[in-house]
């Protein structure tokens, strides 16, 4: 008569050495990438000694969620732009932008984007 052995449990794979090569990847790619360098902002910050003095009309930009405010006066981005084009002399003038009534960074870099768009060099954010 034959005798069977007695069934044994199967062994379940070892996963310790799948989540270290998974660690040892993360680890690699993580040193290999570069964070936040393709992506910047000249920007001057208020205080910082400005090659010259500023003189002119004022040229106050408040950047809210909702609109922008030219010295005050709420416009749509077409009508700012042509205002703050008609407050200028040259492109080099200095345009102060300001964040108002819990405006994101989002609403200062597109205000931003669309003055040097324009071809405004010289923009400072006050806080």
């Amino acid at each position: 008569m034959f005798r069977f052995p007695a069934p044994t449990r199967r062994r379940s794979p070892s996963l310790t050495p799948m989540i270290d090569v998974v660690f040892l990847l993360l680890v690699f790619f993580m040193l290999a990438s570069r964070f936040g360098t393709d992506m910047h902002i000249p920007l001057q910050m208020a205080g910082q000694g400005a090659s010259a003095p500023y003189s002119g009309p004022p040229r106050l930009v408040d950047v809210t969620p909702d609109t922008l405010r030219v010295n005050g006066v709420p416009m749509e981005d077409a009508s700012a732009l042509a205002e703050v084009e008609r407050l200028t002399s040259n492109p080099q003038d200095t345009i102060i932008l300001r964040a108002r009534d819990g405006a994101d960074i989002q609403a200062i870099v597109r205000v931003m984007q669309l003055l040097s768009g324009a071809g405004f060099t010289n923009l400072v954010l006050i806080e």
